[in-house]
């Protein structure tokens, strides 16, 4: 019996200390379920934030696309934004009312938010609009604010047209001028995956040893043979199968040798349209228009001009027949001489007007107006005093009454029918001297590159050159064919627009080999234009000014048909809470 009791208080004791440990592991284990439960909830807090927090950056980044649809569907939609933002300080703004009113332009706590399509009601953005640059660059800054739960954030993108400048090299069609060739224009204008006939068009291709150091655009079909694409090549043919150029010279001719650096060029890309001319920039003088379009007019030059840049930041202009530089009207119907751009006496000697280069504005070079009531109108046997116009025989230099042609020059053909150039009432300019400054000069007529152009800062200054006619790298010769021109090379620092005809050395084939031109810049033509002939002028050195990727010259024409790509963003600190406040 006591060793019953003995075993029975044995065990008892025994179950007690077990009954302690399981208390005890119980306790423990109930702590660590509270602190897993507790560190549970708080990763999936934490996961809530972040998905929240990469959720405002995607609506920030559907905000910009949402506007670049806007533009897309109506070019001028950069006119409407609120006014009230304060990132758009300083823009002339005006908010979309009615049907178009645009809830992303809301700010403030009681200001409207943009929902982003398909996000069920849980994301949303704003954005502010800066166009302080457009008028001159023809770029955007968008300021965009993605809300979703209690995460905001905020990304500044710069918005550019898309337009001839993104291309070192852009022609519509791959051949010769019909105005140079003579040829059909009914047969030969068409590109030639549309239908092209004729073995005369004047086809060109890209030859051995051409090097296009930069991206390039053909409307047309590409012909090259044993050139090097250095970036990206596109053309709007799009065949079904097979290479997207032809390897194939001029006269139809297959060869080898081109090399395309980037992999998966040549690729397609859709036509680029030509303006009908470069009118758009006419606009840029009329002094009637600055309360709306062209709040700060520039300079516009009548009949033969020559303008000789210097490199303290002026230029110097002859331009005999220049009665007002600004104008009221389309056509004209008054004007005034704006001292900025020069006095009717200076403007007539022989030394010319010495003013500042227009600051980010535009010069045009006009022809002689014929119709009485146009502020520069000359009748047609009137010249102006001190001006003499003796015709085109270039046996005194005296042509167009500003030097054109000079001595001993035999004055080139404008086309077959036999006009000379160098007209005396001809919206020509010719230009040349050292940049300092951002401008562009387009001509009613052609442009002609009289001698080198550079710029003083190559990070600052910025040229535009845009012809309705062709833009020509001038080469003088006298009657013998032989060169008038005592230096050898070329260099041209531009964003170079033919809008109707060829960017080309005139009288390519004549002349002997002038050397190297070296085009800091881009090239656009509705043509392609010869620089060299059976060994006569220049063998070519274009390299693109990749600040063209990002901006432009001043008001430089854009496509018919454009959209803003962007070119430049950035996450900020955001700029909005996300109950709507700063």
């Amino acid at each position: 019996m006591a060793r019953f009791i003995r075993s029975r208080v044995e065990k008892d004791g025994d179950e007690g200390i077990a009954l302690v440990m399981v208390i005890g592991i119980g306790s423990v284990l109930a702590v660590l379920v509270v602190a897993a439960l507790a560190y549970s909830l708080g990763g999936i807090k934490a996961a809530r934030d972040d998905q929240d927090w990469n959720g405002a950056m995607a609506a920030a980044y559907a905000g910009i696309e949402e506007y670049q649809s806007r533009l897309s569907e109506d070019p001028s939609y950069m006119k409407y934004g609120n006014p009230a933002a304060t990132f758009s300080a300083g823009s002339t703004l005006t908010p979309p009312t009615g049907t178009a009113t645009n809830p992303a332009f809301g700010i403030g706590t009681t200001g409207t938010w943009a929902e982003v399509a398909g996000s069920d009601d849980s994301a949303y953005f704003r954005y502010e609009l800066d166009s302080r640059n457009y008028a001159f660059y023809g770029t955007l800054r968008l300021r965009s604010t993605g809300r979703v739960g209690q995460e905001t954030r905020t990304i500044v993108a710069d918005l550019k047209q898309e337009g001839f400048i993104d291309f070192l090299y852009f022609t519509d069609y791959e051949i010769q001028d019909p105005e140079v060739t003579g040829e059909s224009v009914p047969t030969c204008v068409k590109y030639a995956w549309s239908g092209r006939t004729g073995s005369s068009c004047g086809e060109l291709s890209f030859v051995n040893g051409d090097t296009v150091n930069g991206p390039m655009h053909s409307n047309d079909i590409i012909r090259a043979c044993g050139t090097t694409f250095l970036g990206p090549a596109t053309t709007a043919w799009n065949p079904a199968t097979g290479s997207k150029y032809r390897a194939q010279d001029s006269n139809g001719n297959s060869c080898s040798g081109t090399t395309f650096a980037l992999s998966g060029y040549p690729a397609y890309s859709p036509l680029v349209g030509m303006p009908a001319t470069n009118g758009q920039l006419k606009t840029e003088v009329r002094k009637d228009l600055t309360a709306t379009t062209v709040p700060r007019p520039g300079c516009l030059y009548t009949g033969p001009t020559t303008i000789t840049f210097a490199s303290s930041g002026k230029m110097t202009v002859r331009s005999p027949w220049t009665r007002a530089t600004q104008v009221v009207g389309d056509p004209a119907t008054g004007g005034d001489m704006l001292g900025a751009c020069g006095t009717v006496a200076d403007l007539r000697s022989g030394a010319g007007a010495t003013i500042d280069v227009p600051a980010n504005n535009v010069i045009y070079v006009q022809g002689v107006p014929g119709t009485v009531g146009n502020p520069n109108y000359w009748a047609a046997t009137a010249l102006p005093t001190g001006v003499t116009c003796t015709g085109l025989t270039g046996s005194t230099g005296s042509g167009n009454g500003i030097g054109f042609p000079t001595t001993n020059e035999k004055a080139p053909a404008d086309s077959t029918s036999g006009t000379k150039a160098y007209g005396c009432r001809n919206g020509d300019v010719f230009v040349k001297g050292d940049v300092n400054g951002q401008v562009t000069v387009a001509a009613e007529n052609y442009v002609y590159v009289t001698g080198d152009i550079k710029y003083v800062d190559s990070q600052d200054d910025m040229l535009g050159l845009v012809g309705n006619g062709a833009v020509y790298v001038w080469n003088p010769i006298n009657s013998s064919n032989g060169t008038l021109l005592s230096n050898s090379g070329r260099r041209i620092d531009a964003a170079i627009l033919s809008v109707a005809h060829s960017f080309q050395v005139q009288n390519p084939g004549y002349g002997g080999s002038r050397g190297v031109l070296n085009v800091n810049g881009a090239i656009a033509q509705k043509f392609r234009g010869l620089v060299i002939g059976n060994g006569n002028g220049y063998t070519k050195n274009y390299v693109y000014d990749p600040r063209f990727k990002f901006t432009a010259p001043p008001k430089f024409l854009s496509p018919v048909t454009t959209t803003y790509g962007v070119n430049v963003w950035v996450e900020t600190a955001p700029a909005m809470k996300v109950n709507g406040s700063y």
